[in-house]
């Protein structure tokens, strides 16, 4: 990042704020000392370009303009500003109440291309928001990933109003083909990003889910209109998971096989000392052979045989993987750092813009505080103060901005011409609108008066951007979550437990739990709840859809728990909690699998060439490995424990066994 060219940056907007008037090329580089020092005219031109492209990338409106018609498109008398009037965000303000749901609103978003601009946003809005001191603890916290391929590829033509074009291989026929699209709108739901648009060869409207884009997208040239009728939120409803449209008869060992008890519209068919037989509906033949490869000996096949083949080649693979898998390999890499994004002189600007109006909003402002506000350490915001001492045109009387710092506190004057924040852009207007919207869907949150007011005040602050409130939705709760949801909020709202039937899997039982909830929280598409288990007496993580019921009771929750932990927890949203008794499993991830490591929180991750990767889980018990990788059919194999290791090879040994029995 270079303080040089953010400076210049800066006081190049300070400038043309100033005047309507506006200002030549030769003024601007007089007034400016950092466009004096380029060892050249041509590198000086070549920099000042640079600029306008910086400035105008990052939505602020500078303008090219002639006093002479004649001479509109001759570079050397033309002039340039900033229209204060398209620059400055709306005269809005929120309440502290409304101020705190926006701040739910930014964190919906997981680390990804939006959560930055969230961000952004919500700095934007802190200079128009009274310091009430609200803040609210989202009883249900949701989360938005952007972590689909090629999703800022989309995103950019889809903001731009481009073409976008790509190979993608359609789920119905299997067959890739290369598709051309005018996109009007992007949403998640299911667990899926999907573009939706114009389809110019099939000539009407269609979905594609990004994840079965088989390249990189390419944006074409050229625009295009989007229907006015068109509602990503409507579209994204009329989406429907794929109904079972076949039934499989497997026969389970009494007691066992859980998952597949449990299924809706699962039928017994006949029981038995040694077996049931079991009615079982499905969609897909792949999830649901990876399902009963997993159950081991436990279960097997009946009919239709071709499933039965299918779950016979998975543990076939799984076993020549579990063979072939390295003996004695450790992770050296260690705990995968946390990527941060660079910073760039853009994104230092930006910061700069954001933090002035805040200072004047908000005169006396602690150093600390203000640091975690805009998210540096308080080195880093002290040498912004001093970048913002120093920017601004050196031969204007009292053209620069007086800064001072008086026990710890910060006195901002003399920034009229910064005084407001910059409009929102089109990502940063998005990434609020969205998570309003998200929250707005949620049980118990339908009606929020907050929410309601805040996203009628948000959509006229963001003016023409604002538009993308209709381009852009998510679905992150259905229809058999909902009731769950609904009175597992009860119980939080009233502070008291309640009594479930919980799906464990890694004992293929159903046991009868008495709970405290604390949270519900989203990850990765799946709901969870966070709560004190009173049979264990101790923190606990149930997932939603392996509720089987939930009921209040009379009885108040009386838990005592750590504060410090549950922040902690809060922060991290992750489904699985260590312990001291856990156990380290090692185990080779294949490209199609290497989605274990983020879906079971790896502590440590190596790469091993050819997209394969080591990944190290902390497990509570290691019971459910070998199922885990049989239904992976070779995608992972365990390799340490050495005991796990044989012990997972003695498990698809004598399932590969009992297949062929069948």
């Amino acid at each position: 990042m270079s303080a040089k060219r953010t400076e210049r940056l800066l006081t190049l907007v300070i400038m043309l704020l100033s005047s309507r008037r506006g200002f030549t090329k030769e003024e601007l580089f007089e007034e400016i000392d950092l466009y004096r020092e380029a060892t050249s005219v041509a590198a000086r031109e070549k920099l000042f370009d640079r600029d306008k492209a910086a400035l105008r990338e990052q939505g602020i409106p500078l303008e090219a303009f002639s006093e002479d018609t004649l001479f509109d498109n001759d570079n050397t008398v033309q002039r340039y500003r900033i229209s204060a009037e398209d620059y400055r965000l709306g005269g809005v303000t929120f309440l502290p109440e409304e101020y705190a749901v926006l701040n739910l609103a930014a964190g919906v978003w997981d680390q990804g291309s939006l959560d930055s601009a969230a961000s952004r946003a919500l700095r934007k809005l802190s200079s128009r928001s009274s310091d009430g001191g609200t803040e609210l603890t989202p009883l249900i916290q949701p989360r938005i990933t952007t972590d689909a391929p090629y999703w800022d590829v989309v995103w950019l033509a889809l903001t731009s109003r481009s073409p976008l074009r790509f190979p993608y291989r359609a789920a119905s026929t299997g067959r890739e083909e290369v598709r051309t699209i005018h996109p009007w709108g992007m949403g998640a739901r299911f667990g899926h990003w999907y573009v939706v648009g114009y389809d110019t060869l099939r000539e009407a409207e269609r979905f594609f889910r990004l994840s079965r884009m088989t390249g990189e997208p390419a944006v074409l040239k050229g625009t295009f209109d989007v229907p006015a009728s068109f509602d990503m939120n409507a579209t994204l409803s009329s989406l429907s998971r794929s109904e079972p449209d076949r039934t499989a008869v497997v026969a389970l060992r009494p007691g066992s096989c859980q998952v597949l008890r449990v299924r809706k519209d699962a039928e017994v068919l006949q029981t038995g000392e040694e077996w049931d037989t079991l009615r079982v509906p499905y969609a897909a033949s792949s999830p649901m052979a990876a399902t009963i490869a997993g159950l081991g000996v436990n279960a097997r096949v009946e009919e239709p045989q071709d499933l039965a083949a299918q779950v016979a080649r998975l543990l076939e693979s799984a076993y020549e993987a579990a063979l072939a898998a390295p003996h004695g390999l450790e992770i050296t890499e260690g705990i995968r750092p946390v990527p941060r994004r660079k910073s760039s002189s853009q994104d230092h600007l930006l910061r700069l813009l954001d933090l002035v109006p805040y200072l004047l909003a908000h005169p006396g402002s602690e150093v600390g505080e203000t640091a975690r506000k805009f998210d540096v350490t308080e080195s880093q915001l002290t040498k912004d103060l001093d970048l913002l001492f120093v920017s601004g045109p050196r031969h204007y009387p009292d053209a620069l901005m007086d800064v001072n710092i008086e026990d710890g506190r910060i006195y901002l004057t003399n920034a009229r011409d910064l005084a407001e924040p910059v409009k929102l852009s089109m990502d940063e207007a998005c990434s609020l609108i969205v998570g309003l919207q998200a929250l707005r869907e949620l049980p118990g949150m339908r009606n929020n008066e907050a929410i309601v007011s805040a996203q009628t005040k948000l959509t006229a602050a963001a003016g023409d951007a604002a538009h993308i409130g209709t381009a852009v939705a998510t679905k992150l709760t259905e229809d058999d979550i909902d009731p769950t949801l609904e009175v597992l909020q009860a119980a939080l709202q009233t502070g008291v437990r309640v009594e479930v039937d919980y799906f464990v899997p890694t004992r293929d039982e159903i046991t009868h739990r008495l709970l405290e909830p604390i949270r519900i929280f989203l990850h990765q598409d799946t709901w969870y709840l966070e709560a004190w288990c009173v049979d264990s007496d101790g923190l606990r993580n149930f997932r939603l859809d392996r509720i089987q019921s939930a009921s209040l009771t009379d009885q108040p929750a009386t838990a005592n728990v750590d504060e410090a932990s549950l922040a902690r927890g809060r922060r991290s949203a992750s489904p699985y909690r260590s312990g001291s008794s856990d156990h380290a499993v090692t185990l080779v991830l294949e490209p199609r699998a290497r989605w274990i490591a983020d879906q079971y929180n790896a502590d440590a991750v190596e790469e091993l060439g050819e997209d394969r990767l080591a990944a190290r889980l902390r497990v509570a018990s290691t019971s459910w490995i070998p199922g885990l990788v049989a239904g992976l059919g070779g995608g992972a194999a365990v390799v340490g424990p050495e005991d796990l290791r044989e012990e997972t090879l003695r498990w698809l040994q004598a399932a590969r066994a009992h297949q062929r029995l069948a």
